[in-house]
């Protein structure tokens, strides 16, 4: 499979996706914030994935900066990274995406 087809059979296969790395403090900080609130995210921890550097690569492309993660998809669409994730939390429409997608069940 090519980082392209890990990355979209990933993200049409789980409600919630984070690519991440475990040295990167706002990885960190996108999984606390999703566990907190009762999601179980699928986490891709890129520094540990054989194809880490292709699919970090791909990634790259979604986000249009040299710097894609943490990488956030939800419902299969592309959120963003932290910043994304946080002001999407702030504004109440994080909650209700993660219901509708079914990741939530409150």
């Amino acid at each position: 499979m090519t980082p392209d087809e890990i990355v979209q059979q990933l993200t049409s296969s789980y409600a919630v996706v984070v690519f991440s790395k475990n040295d990167c403090c706002m990885s960190v900080v996108v999984k606390h914030l999703l566990f907190s609130l009762g999601v179980g995210p699928k986490v891709v921890e890129l520094d540990e994935h054989v194809d880490g550097p292709g699919i970090q690569n791909v990634l790259c492309q979604f986000s249009g900066t040299n710097q894609p993660i943490p990488a956030v998809f939800i419902g299969g669409k592309f959120l963003g990274g932290v910043e994304s994730l946080l002001a999407y939390h702030v504004d109440n429409k994080l909650v209700p995406h993660l219901k509708d997608v079914g990741a939530l069940w409150l």
